[in-house]
Formats: C-alpha cells, structure tokens, sequence
C-alpha cells in the first residue's frame, strides 16, 4: 500500500522568477508542508484522518543552511564581466554587416549603420554575452554614442503605454502569487474535475486558462501556482522526480501543462507579455487592431479553446500516465482548502480589483479609459489597500527587466521603420515571393512555418518578437496577406512556439526543472504536438478567420 501525502500550503511565497537573461533561472519552491494520511492505494476510497503537522520550515532562497563541520571547498566563481566567445560573435555580426556587407543604393547611411547596431543587439540577446537588460543597454548606448540616433528618439519608447502596461502586469502576477488567490483557484478544479488523471489534467488546464487573462505571465503561473500543485499530486501518488516512478502521474501532468500552456497565453491579448509587444510593433508598421482585448479574443477563441480540450485527451494516448484513476484527489484538495480556511480579506480585493480591470480592458475604448490607465487604477488599488507594497513592486526585478530591453528593442525597432529599412526588406521580399508566383495563403503558410520553426535558435518568446516580428511581418504585407491577419497569426504563433523545447520559454524552464520529463520526450513531444497545434489552428482557424471577416 502506498503512502499518501499532500503538500498543504495557505499561502505560497511570491516567487516570481526573473530572467537574468535568456535563459530563465530555475525556480526555488518551498518544500511543501506534509500531511500524512493513513495508508491507501490510489484506486481505493480512504478516510481523511490529517496527523499532526510538522514544523519544519522550508529552507528558502534567502536562508543559509546549517554549516557543515567538514564542508568541501567552495567551487571558485565564475568570471565577471562579458563571455569573450558570445561578445566577438555578436559584435562581429553587426561589424559585418556595417563595414563588409554592400549598402543598397536606397538605403541611407544612417539607416544601415542603425541595422548593425540592431544585429548585433540581436545576436547578443539569442548568444548571450550579458545578462539580456545590461547587452541592450550596451546597444542602446552604441547608437546614441555614434550618433545613429538622437538621445530622444534612442529613448523614446521609454514613455510607450504598451512597455508601461507589460510592467504592471507583473506586478498583477505577484499579487496573484502573495495572495494565494491561484493557488485557491486550481484547487477548487481538482476538487470538481481531479477523479481521473485526465480528469484532474482538464481541470489544471481549465484552471489556468481561467487565471491567464489576469495574471500575464506564463512563468509566474507556471512557477508560482501549478507546478507546486502538480508535485503535491505526484508525490501522493509515488510519482518521484528523477526516478522511474515518475511515469506514474507526474510525467504526464507537467507535459500537459506545458502544451496547454501555449493555447491559454495565445486565447488572451493580457495572457502573456510578448502578446502586448507584438500589437505595438504591428501598430509601428501600419496595422491598427481596433478594441485589441476583444479583437484578440474574438480571433482566438475557437482555436485555442479546440486546442485547450484538445491537448489533455491526445497527450493521454501519446504519453499515457500509468496510473489513470486518482479517486483520492478530490478529497485531498478539500481538505487543503480546508487548510486554507475561507477567502481572505486580500484575495477578495485582488478578485474585484481583477474583474475592474479586465472589464476595462474590454469596454475601456467606449468610455475613453486606455488599457494602461485601467492597470495603473488596478494596481493604485492594490497599493492603497495593501495587498502589494512599493517592496514588492521594487523587488520584481523581472519587471524593471523588462521596461529596459523591450523599451530599447521598440525603439530600435521603431527607427527602422523611420529610417526605411524594414520597407527595403519587405519589397525585396515581395520580389522573391513573386519569383516564385505564390498566392497570398502559400505565402502565409511558408512564412508562418518559418516563423516557427526559426524559434529552435531562441530561447525566449520576447527575444524572438524583439527581434524577427517586424521583418517576418512586413514580408506577410509584402506578399499580400491582409494586414490585421498577418499580426494577429504572427502573434498567436509566438505563444504556441512556447513548449517546443526545454528552453524555448520561460515556463519550459520551470516545468523541465521540476524533473519529472526528460530531454528526448520534451523536443518528441513538443514538436508532435506543435503540429497538432498547426492543424487545429489551421484548419479552425480558416473557417473562423473567414466567417469574423479577416480576410
């Protein structure tokens, strides 16, 4: 008979894992708080007798452990400063270009010298000479140094609401985290859905699907509410990390999660950061999205709730768990929400302050309240009745992060636009694609799959957007796919790329660390399923498109 136990936690710690650069540092969970039950097997009823908690703390990130009498030698630090390999490379790319790659005759000087500052900057955010915030700052002072671009205009996207917006709803995250407001809600799924392994996986699915409008950050998500659960399921059911018993039920939960993850950030336009930067870009080339939270959803929901069932059921044949029933789930995640004890004080103010601001993303544009102003009310909010402070605003790192590559990125991005160049690219492009008689849908669908695949050399979905969005976008316009298709597709393209591989996004990162999948089941699966993916998106997605008029 197995044992069985529960990870009963009130509240999780506010870990929100911040990229020091592409790739994510793993998280640090706190051990989870054991409930020993007695003695059950997983596919027979028990009586819920909790013993005694033990008080033994998690040891966090921030404690140091009890020194050891004979401690071995600590290992020496790695060099400070930039990796020289990944420094020669990423300069040599932008220096190529600038002094040994001819300038077309229609291209300025300006203009050619900002588009190897621009590569580089690139080459450096993909090879990682520097953590991903101090290398586009290296970039941004290059142009401003040369005298490639004035002071005002270097900064200028520094002042963009939708950079501003994507800050905030980092905070939102936090919140979401410090409150235990998501760990509160995906419980209540299993206690409905958790009876079968597939059961409890569509309610996980259902879950986070239900979270990702309000909490825009697939890692924080990731990291902070389901993978902790999902280790609690596992370890209940003899289901180990790095053993063969993980095939049990763990293996199966996490790859589900993973997949399904994509299809929640890509249902909503504030599911995930890069959604938000990608509508800015396409707004830098011409293409206005009217009301963008409902023009997003709209466009996105049949495929992406096709998907979402879709993912569960498949992956159940494909990567079956051995076991397939979990009658014990459901009482066990009532007595942790027990435990729990009712909704509290700050988990009512998130939820009201939430639904305000997801009502004003959506109705906003008819009474003249901007997507950011609704975030800033949201969050002025939660500052004054102190379900976040100014600490934990100052503390998410991930953020101020954020604000300082995207804004440089945006406004090298957004010059290039200025200065010709993206036009330049887009009408050689046209001209390819014409060489070879493509109609506008075979060259959306060549562009779109390059765009895809192109993702196995990145190892984030901003850095990607950042750096091919604009160009893989102006050669969509270039070829004669409508305008508003092109960025939206592109855009829900950038989410499903997400779970290709184990580095692929921030929330690969999370869920590979947790050792529960191993390497060739991640990039088997994770391209298995990124057809999948392309089919039902193509195929629904077609008839959808075409019946909401995009094109």
């Amino acid at each position: 008979m197995e044992h069985l136990r529960i990870a009963v936690s009130h509240r999780p710690p506010p870990l929100l894992p911040a990229p020091n650069h592409l790739r994510r540092r793993q998280l640090s969970l706190p051990a989870p708080l054991p409930l020993h039950l007695p003695s059950s097997s997983l596919s027979s009823r028990h009586h819920l007798a909790p013993a005694p908690r033990r008080h033994t703390p998690p040891l966090l990130a921030s404690q140091t452990p009890t020194p050891d009498p004979d401690p071995d030698p600590e290992p020496s630090a790695p060099p400070a400063g930039a990796k020289l390999v990944p420094l020669l490379l990423s300069l040599g790319a932008g220096l190529a270009v600038r002094f040994l790659a001819p300038r077309p005759a229609e291209v300025s000087l300006q203009a050619w010298q900002l588009l190897s500052i621009f590569l580089s900057t690139i080459a450096g955010l993909v090879l990682g000479p520097l953590p991903v915030g101090a290398w586009a700052f290296l970039g941004l002072t290059a142009a401003v140094a040369t005298r490639t671009l004035p002071f005002d205009a270097a900064f200028s996207a520094f002042t963009n609401e939708v950079i501003w917006l994507i800050v905030i709803s980092f905070f939102f995250a936090r919140g979401f985290v410090k409150t235990g407001l998501g760990d509160r809600i995906a419980t209540y799924f299993i206690k409905w859905l958790g009876s079968s392994t597939l059961g409890l996986s569509y309610g996980l699915t259902i879950s986070e699907a239900c979270i990702a409008p309000a909490m825009p950050s697939t890692t924080a998500r990731a990291g902070g509410v389901f993978l902790p659960i999902i280790k609690s399921l596992s370890l209940s059911a003899g289901s180990k990390p790095n053993d063969p018993s993980s095939r049990k039920l763990g293996s199966y939960l996490v790859m589900t999660q993973f997949q399904a993850a994509s299809n929640s950030s890509a249902l909503f336009l504030t599911a995930a950061a890069q959604n938000l930067l990608c509508l800015k870009l396409a707004e830098e080339l011409g293409i206005i999205v009217a009301n963008p939270w409902v023009a997003w959803f709209k466009a996105a929901s049949l495929p992406a709730i096709v998907s979402l069932l879709a993912t569960p059921y498949l992956l159940y044949k494909i990567f079956p768990p051995e076991i397939k029933d979990t009658p014990e789930a459901p009482a066990l995640a009532a007595e942790k929400l027990k435990r729990m004890g009712p909704v509290t004080k700050n988990e009512w103010v998130m939820i009201g302050t939430m639904l305000l601001a997801v009502s004003l993303w959506v109705f906003g544009d008819a009474i003249g309240v901007s997507s950011v102003v609704a975030a800033m009310l949201g969050l002025s909010i939660l500052l004054l009745l102190g379900v976040l402070d100014w600490d934990d605003c100052l503390s998410e790192k991930s953020a101020w992060d954020t604000l300082s590559w995207f804004a440089v990125l945006v406004a090298m991005a957004g010059q290039l636009t200025n200065l010709g160049i993206v036009s330049w690219m887009s009408t050689s492009v046209a001209k390819m694609l014409s060489s070879f008689s493509l109609s506008w849908p075979a060259a959306f669908v060549v562009l779109e799959a390059s765009y895809f695949l192109i993702h196995y050399l990145f190892a984030s979905q901003t850095g990607h957007v950042g750096a091919l969005f604009s160009a893989f976008l102006a050669m969509h316009l270039a070829a004669g796919v409508p305008g508003v298709l092109s960025a939206l597709a592109l855009a829900f393209n950038t989410n499903l790329f997400g779970a290709l591989t184990h580095y692929s996004s921030g929330q690969a990162a999370v869920y590979f660390g947790a050792g529960y999948l191993e390497l060739p089941d991640i990039f088997k699966l994770g391209f298995v399923t990124a057809l999948i993916n392309a089919l039902i998106w193509g195929v629904v997605g077609t008839f959808w498109w075409k019946f909401l008029g995009l094109y």
